[in-house]
């Protein structure tokens, strides 16, 4: 742990060997972070997370207490992970059966934010941007943008880069009230959305 840069460790975590930590991460109490993780920089890991090995974490993400990430998962960069949220990695799990041949890969998009005590059913991937309300239950994969709720979750609206809800669709065109522009399209009979001018929160001004 001492090899680590500006890394914040609590001292009743428990860090393996060997994994990765970027700069300006911090790990709270009570945390796993198991071998061959790779963490990147500047994500906030709070108190009773357990990281199984060979997980990803990207840049910025913000994972809240009591979450498992388990071996399978790969967060991109600024991904949320709200209070208790829950990833599985096996589909048909036996206590007597072991199945650590059959972990499946569960793949969240840049900037989405997935809800408290939301569960997130391996092997489908959940799109950038996309939210995934508290407590729904995802089931299939996830479009770039989507709100879905309940259980099974279903898409329930759109949602901006920003956070907010968009308003409903005007010939396929949607507005956000902070400027950010997008189009609502049918593709094969899978409605998307696409931005069509979308301002970068990160982006350095000139």
């Amino acid at each position: 742990m001492s090899d680590f840069v500006n890394v914040k460790i609590h001292p009743t975590a428990c860090v393996d060997d060997p994994c990765s930590i970027g700069e300006g991460t911090s790990i709270w109490h009570f945390s796993h972070i198991m071998p061959n993780c790779t963490i990147g920089e500047r994500v906030n890991i709070g108190q009773n997370v357990v990281v199984s090995p060979d997980v990803t974490i990207g840049n910025g993400c913000k994972i809240q207490n009591n979450v498992s990430l388990y071996t399978g998962v790969i967060l991109e960069d600024y991904v949320f992970c709200g209070p208790s949220m829950v990833f599985t990695n096996v589909i048909n799990p036996r206590c007597e059966i072991p199945r650590r041949d059959q972990y499946k890969t569960t793949r969240v998009g840049y900037g989405s934010s997935i809800g408290a005590n939301a569960t997130i059913v391996c092997g489908h991937d959940i799109g950038r941007f996309a939210f995934i309300g508290a407590g729904a239950v995802v089931t299939k994969n996830v479009p770039d943008y989507a709100l879905m709720v309940g259980v099974p979750a279903k898409r329930n609206g759109w949602v901006c880069r920003c956070g907010d809800v968009l308003p409903d669709a005007e010939h396929g065109a949607i507005t956000c009230p902070c400027g950010n522009q997008y189009r609502q399209i049918n593709e094969e009979g899978e409605m998307k959305l696409t931005p069509v001018k979308e301002h970068d929160p990160l982006a350095v001004e000139a």
